[in-house]
C-alpha cells in the first residue's frame, strides 16, 4: 500500500493540468475506485502570484519615477535652452514669428531630447534584458508591444514637460 507520492514540477504554470492528467491515469490505474486524493498546493501558488504581483507593482513604481525624473530633466533643460536664447527668441518674434512657431520650435526640441532619450532607453532595456537572462536563472521576456509602449510614453512625457517651457517661450516679449 503506497501512502503518498509527490510530484515535482519545474513550474507551477500547468498545475492543474498536471494535476488532471495524473488524477485521469490514477483513475484508469485503480478501475475507477476513487481510493485515491490529490493535493495541490493552492496556498503556495497564491503566495506566488503575490509575490508576482509585488514585483510588478514595485517595477511599474519605478518607471514611472523614472519617467518624472527624466520629464524634469527635460524640462529644466528647456527651460535653461529658452533663458539661453531670450534674444533669439525676441528677435525672432520681432520679425514677425508668431507664438505657434516659437512654441512649435521648442516642443520640436523636446521631443527630439525624448526621442533620442527613448531610444537609448530601449536599446539599454534590450541589451540589460538580454545580460540578465544570460546571467541569472530569471526568465526575461520581450515583446514588440511592450517596446513600443515604453518608447511611446518617453516620447509623451518628453512632450509634456516641454509644453511649459515652450510656452514660456512663446510668450516672451519682442
Amino acid at each position: 500500500e503506497l501512502k503518498q507520492a509527490t510530484v515535482k514540477l519545474e513550474s507551477s504554470e500547468r498545475l492543474i493540468e498536471s494535476s488532471d492528467i495524473i488524477k485521469s491515469i490514477l483513475t484508469r490505474r485503480h478501475f475507477n475506485n476513487d481510493d485515491f486524493s490529490i493535493i495541490i498546493p493552492y496556498e503556495l501558488m497564491e503566495q506566488e502570484k503575490r509575490e508576482s504581483r509585488i514585483y510588478n507593482l514595485l517595477l511599474a513604481s519605478i518607471a514611472a519615477i523614472s519617467l518624472i525624473v527624466g520629464g524634469i530633466g527635460i524640462m529644466n533643460i528647456m527651460l535653461a535652452t529658452v533663458m539661453e536664447r531670450t534674444q533669439e527668441i525676441g528677435i525672432r518674434r520681432a520679425v514677425g514669428g508668431k507664438r505657434s512657431d516659437i512654441m512649435g520650435q521648442f516642443v520640436t526640441e523636446a521631443m527630439a531630447i525624448s526621442i533620442s532619450g527613448g531610444l537609448m532607453g530601449v536599446f539599454l532595456g534590450i541589451v540589460l534584458s538580454l545580460v540578465i537572462g544570460l546571467l541569472t536563472e530569471v526568465k526575461t521576456s520581450l515583446t514588440l508591444y511592450s517596446i513600443f509602449i515604453a518608447f511611446g510614453f518617453s516620447v509623451i512625457v518628453g512632450i509634456t514637460f516641454g509644453y511649459l517651457p515652450a510656452k514660456r517661450a512663446a510668450d516672451l516679449k519682442p
